[in-house]
């Protein structure tokens, strides 16, 4: 386990780099070309209503369309929510529990099959069939949606989702305002799939997509081809534009050491995984003009499985917490420039965060220094010394480092602990369901959007435990009826007021904080490394590097 920090001149130089943007002729030049990805391994089922990572999500980008989607743009403006599929954003009406679409005519499908009204309204009604891992929380609002929780197979979402053929129409009504409910329909849960797309998890099976690029090939143990839309025609730069290198080429299964040197050699573009932290200072001396940094609203942490023991024991919980050096966990994680110790869930600069940090040395507002005689302590009092705990994490670089850590902390505060590395493919899937049995993990969560309920009602809400779910993003299994309460009040008062609204999440925050069904570790950057060959490089603080947006020469 080596916890090597970036030499002074490497942050420096990483914090500095970037790529000089091209006018728009030479962006012309370099339509073509084949870009070649790499990842430790894929990222589950490709079926868009149903896969839930960071890595999939930003494959889907030049995929897959929705009603409306976030604008393909740098930055900031990337949370700006467009029309896609539809010709204009909805016209909201019924005290904002009605949006009407007009749908844009001409557009296809992979398959040469035109777009219609059917699709969109079979779509929104497969988000239930196929009991999508949101189903329960982002669209739970939709008329009829109640019917389709309680009996996935029949549902029709009667009221909620209504088509109009002849006129080209989708009207959505929801139970009660909604303030948050363009970004939903924004994201990858909710996009448009044929009609006959089977009411089940395709998994490695490809589903047609309607965006310029479609998944041609795929194998879960090598790679997946991405490959042009043959009858894709851009109806929006904003939503969906056209894309640069004819084909992608995502290959899985090097270790993120052997993925750093294809990239220094020339032969990959771009790797998914973090850089190992031995790499760091190499590559941000010999390579800065190929790395970009950039802030991410997200947080590595370890869930803590509130229904099994040890950890259904609040003390034990906190114990942990107190116990954790978390600035030897941002050394594993590459030193400070790429990330910063955390103790609450809410990241910084995000709605409703206020600085809070009860698991340190010192209380208060930052994290300061491991109290681990007070974790001892609690641990005692807890009567839960000596239980067994096993840490399941990814089999990545990064990882399997923070689980040997994480190991050791256990030891030292009095459990038998084992850490069990598994394929990252499986990894998160597995953590979810609780035949399983899983006691401790160690996970990432990035913003879906940028609202405060993201994070505390789809990580820690009621409604999003399931038990005996692969889609059961509550990991901890916590359920707090009071604190659940203070949740939907909050997102009902979003509706009128926000500002009073994220002084509730707040609240919130140090409250689900304090009952530590998770252990905050760190809020990272992401660090991208391209090979020479690649222009162009636009990140996007929706879903990170525009991967098409870019070209190779």
């Amino acid at each position: 386990m080596k916890k090597l920090l970036l030499t002074a001149s490497a942050v420096a130089l990483i914090a500095g780099a970037s790529l000089a943007p091209a006018n728009a002729e030479y962006l012309q030049e370099h339509r073509g070309g084949t870009m070649r990805l790499l990842a430790r391994s894929a990222a589950g089922t490709l079926d868009p209503h149903i896969n839930y990572t960071s890595q999939g999500w930003q494959m889907y980008q030049p995929i897959y369309d929705g009603l409306v989607t976030f604008r393909k743009a740098e930055g900031m403006d990337g949370f700006t929510v467009v029309a896609d599929l539809a010709e204009a954003l909805p016209e909201v009406s019924n005290d904002g529990k009605t949006f009407a679409f007009k749908l844009r005519k001409g557009i296809k499908f992979s398959t040469g099959q035109e777009v219609g009204v059917k699709d969109v309204v079979a779509s929104f009604q497969r988000i239930f069939k196929v009991s999508g891992p949101t189903s329960g929380t982002f669209y739970a609002g939709i008329v009829g949606a109640d019917k389709c929780l309680a009996d996935t197979k029949s549902c029709t979402l009667e009221g909620g989702v209504v088509g109009d053929e002849a006129a080209g129409t989708i009207t959505i009504n929801l139970t009660k305002p909604d303030a948050e409910f363009l970004y939903k329909l924004a994201l990858p849960h909710a996009v448009t799939l044929p009609a006959d797309t089977p009411a089940e998890d395709m998994g490695p099976v490809p589903i047609p997509s309607t965006g310029p690029y479609t998944i041609s090939a795929f194998d879960p143990n090598k790679g997946m081809t991405v490959t042009r839309n043959p009858h894709f025609k851009q109806w929006s730069e904003d939503a969906q534009p056209d894309g640069y290198p004819d084909v992608v080429q995502y290959d899985f299964g090097l270790s993120e050491e052997a993925a750093v040197t294809a990239i220094q050699n020339g032969e990959a573009d771009w790797m998914f995984d973090s850089l190992p932290s031995d790499r760091l200072a190499e590559v941000g001396t010999k390579y800065m003009e190929q790395l970009h940094i950039a802030p991410l609203s997200a947080w590595w942490y370890a869930p803590l499985n509130t229904r099994l023991a040890p950890f259904d024991n609040l003390k034990a919980r906190q114990a942990v917490s107190f116990a954790i050096d978390r600035n030897t966990l941002v050394k594993l994680f590459g030193g400070k420039v790429l990330a910063s110790p955390v103790c609450q869930i809410l990241p910084p600069d995000f709605p409703g965060h206020v600085d809070y940090c009860p698991y340190t040395k010192d209380p208060g507002a930052k994290w300061s220094a491991p109290d681990v005689e007070k974790a001892k302590q609690l641990v005692e009092e807890s009567g839960t010394k000596g239980q067994k705990v096993t840490v399941i994490v990814e089999d990545t670089a990064v990882s399997r480092s923070i689980g040997v850590y994480l190991q050791s902390v256990l030891t030292s505060i009095g459990y038998v602990a084992d850490v069990k590395p598994i394929s990252a493919n499986i990894q998160f899937t597995y953590i979810q369901n609780t035949n399983n049995k899983v006691q401790m993990s160690v996970s990432q969560w990035y913003k879906d959007y940028p609202a405060a309920s993201n994070f505390l009602n789809i990580l820690f809400g009621c409604a999003s435990f399931r038990e005996g779910s692969d889609a059961s993003i509550n990991i901890a299994g916590f359920c707090n009826k009071d604190i659940d309460a203070k949740m939907q009040k909050a997102m009902d008062l979003g509706v009128t007021d926000q500002a009073a609204a994220d002084a509730l999440w707040s609240e919130i925050d140090k409250e689900v904080t304090d009952q530590a069904p998770a252990i905050g570790l760190f809020t990272p950057k992401r660090l991208d490394f391209v090979s020479k060959r690649v222009g162009n490089f636009k990140f996007n603080r929706q879903f990170d590097w525009m991967i098409t947006q870019s070209w190779v020469q």
